[in-house]
């Protein structure tokens, strides 16, 4: 039932659904073949109904990187999506079904990620940010700092950051500044070193969680 809503919302959003399949192995051998602009996969596929779809996920960007995935899941899968993460967060998605009330804004987070962009549920940056304190790099971030860098993990412009945090776009740019700093990035090009901050904060969790 779900599948067959997704494969309708997307229709009727002017895109065009190339592959529905219900397991892990189908998925992986669609979007080799296929090569779709993004694919939306649930966490629990069958037989197990437990972590196929993510696992399946993992294995496609493995062997094509930076291939444009969305994850769905009912919880957090913690080691998991962090796994997924350190792959590269750039067309990147997880999102937890019940926070998807809104068609609209669904597929503005499906296009997001098919343009590259990164898309991440707040919850899923929270449950990650919880392993991460024992790290001196991170630990050394001020509290202010930390709430950047999580926002920044969930794709935020720093407009959209200032806007969440109540404070002027300099001020959020100073305190990236601050977090490129802290995290020994000083020396990347500005786009780079934004994204190994937010690879340096989901893979910390990962490590903790092992």
């Amino acid at each position: 039932m779900l599948r067959e809503g997704l494969v309708r919302v997307i229709t009727e959003s002017n895109a065009e659904v190339v592959a529905a399949v219900d397991n892990g192995e189908d998925l992986i051998e669609a979007v080799l073949r296929l090569k779709p602009d993004v694919s939306i996969v649930d966490v629990r596929m069958p037989p197990t109904f437990r972590d196929e779809g993510l696992r399946a996920a993992i294995e496609i960007r493995r062997r094509m990187p930076g291939t444009p995935i969305l994850v769905f899941s009912q919880y957090v899968e913690e080691r998991y999506a962090a796994e997924l993460l350190e792959g590269g967060t750039s067309g990147v998605g997880y999102l937890l079904k019940d926070r998807v009330a809104d068609i609209r804004e669904f597929i503005v987070a499906v296009r997001r990620v098919a343009n590259g962009e990164t898309v991440l549920d707040p919850e899923v940056v929270a449950q990650l940010v919880t392993r991460r304190r024992r790290d001196e790099r991170l630990s050394a971030l001020t509290q202010r700092e930390q709430e950047v860098l999580a926002l920044m993990a969930e794709g935020r412009t720093n407009n959209a950051i200032a806007e969440q945090l109540f404070v002027s776009e300099g001020t959020v740019e100073k305190h990236i500044r601050g977090i490129f700093t802290k995290l020994g990035l000083e020396d990347q090009e500005s786009v780079h070193r934004r994204v190994l901050a937010v690879l340096t904060f989901l893979r910390l969790g990962s490590e903790d969680h092992r």
